[in-house]
């Protein structure tokens, strides 16, 4: 005669299952997540230069991108130069450096527009990003 059922046996092994449902989800939303940061970068054809520079990375700078198009991306968003302008005047130390991105195929008459822009708002120090 039997008292216990096997049904009611003390369970001693974790069940992995919701665990690794959790952890693949998880990973699927990292994937999308890393694919988007990816594909917001602005691809542009920079020039190349024998004597670039490579390793500097400052922290705090102002980055603006000019495609080979005319258009104006301020930090990876698109900006147009009137509001380029006022968002420079705005800004309160004028000390930091501003990088600037262009397209190896950009008319320079747009760059020396947006240099305009920085030097009417009292920015003075630039970094041309080029490629080596």
């Amino acid at each position: 005669m039997k008292l216990i059922d096997d049904d009611d046996k003390e369970i001693s092994e974790i069940n992995m299952t919701p665990f690794v449902d959790i952890i693949l989800v998880v990973l699927i939303i990292f994937m999308v997540a890393a694919t988007f940061i990816v594909e917001g970068k602005i691809k542009l054809n920079l020039p190349k230069s024998t004597t670039a520079e490579t390793g500097k990375t400052i922290k705090q700078n102002i980055q603006i991108s000019i495609k080979k198009s005319g258009e104006i991306f301020l930090n990876e968003k698109p900006i147009t130069k009137v509001e380029l302008k006022q968002f420079l005047k705005k800004l309160k130390t004028k000390n930091i450096p501003v990088v600037l991105r262009s397209d190896k195929d950009t008319k320079f008459q747009n760059i020396i527009s947006v240099i305009d822009i920085c030097r009417e708002a009292g920015l003075e120090n630039y970094i041309i990003e080029t490629i080596k």
